[in-house]
């Protein structure tokens, strides 16, 4: 299974910059940029929570889930 991470989208829906939501949320540039490529095994929901606070949306907005090929096998 795959989880995609949307974060990209919704900026752009935003019109936002990455740097400006980093700040907004108080977490590091290089971090948001891991979370945004979806480089990273994990969020906080506290992350989260201010991510969706700052973007007006939902975590579904940001998260999408995608079965891989070894999923559907099984």
């Amino acid at each position: 299974m795959t989880i995609v991470v949307t974060l990209d989208v919704m900026l752009a829906r935003r019109k936002m910059r990455g740097k400006a939501l980093a700040a907004a949320i108080g977490i590091s540039e290089q971090n948001l940029s891991l979370l945004r490529s979806g480089k990273v095994k994990g969020v906080r929901f506290a992350t989260l929570q201010r991510i969706c606070a700052v973007l007006e949306c939902q975590p579904g907005d940001l998260l999408t889930f995608a079965p891989s090929s070894d999923d559907e096998a099984s």
